[in-house]
């Protein structure tokens, strides 16, 4: 199976309609044991070609795509979101429901998305390499969407695979938080996005 979607993975329109309820169903629980919560109000959701399969299938649902020209744009797009075999790549969700608080949190996080940490056991952390689409902060705040991408090394990868623990952090002033480690079946979901 390609690393990356094609069409010939889409469904079409009507045949989407058909199988959406299922479909979903499936997804969201293989989304289950892909998500990280740094505290309160920061969720990592890590990304594959399941998460994102769906994405373009709702995409083209929703805005009703149906020529091959829009439909290589989404796949162009949300292709880039799947991890390639010596990385994991997530999207962080930084979440407030009252808009003033989540004003005043988005001011105070300005480079959170460069301070979020991946570790396995016995080697040191991975950074971020964050927003590689486009800048997402400005001077005043940042966004609440955020793509990361985190490299691994081929010792790390042999030792996730072989059950090696994981977790998972931030050490941005505003947000100090650290998931160590992250559950089993999250380390296991995980670890099959890696060659």
């Amino acid at each position: 199976m390609p690393a990356v979607l094609t069409r010939d993975d889409l469904y079409g329109l009507e045949e989407y309609a058909r199988i959406r309820t299922d479909f979903r169903r499936r997804v969201m629980e293989h989304k289950r044991d892909r998500r990280v919560a740094l505290g309160s109000h920061a969720t990592l959701y890590f990304e594959d070609r399941v998460t994102m399969q769906y994405q373009v299938q709702e995409m083209l649902r929703v805005e009703r795509i149906f020529e091959p020209e829009g439909i290589e744009e989404e796949l162009q797009a949300y292709n880039a979101l799947i991890p390639d075999g010596t990385n994991l790549k997530a999207t962080l969700m930084l979440e407030y429901p009252d808009v003033e608080q989540r004003r005043e949190a988005l001011a105070g996080l300005i480079g959170v998305e460069d301070r979020i940490w991946m570790q396995v056991e016995g080697f040191g952390k991975v950074m971020a390499i964050a927003d590689e689409d486009l800048e997402r902060e400005t001077g005043e705040k940042t966004s609440s969407v955020h793509f990361l991408r985190f490299e691994f090394t081929h010792g790390m990868i042999t030792a996730l695979k072989s059950g090696a623990a994981l977790s998972i952090g931030s050490d941005h002033p505003a947000l100090r938080e650290s998931v160590s480690p992250v559950a089993p079946a999250v380390r296991d979901s995980l670890a099959s996005d890696l060659a």
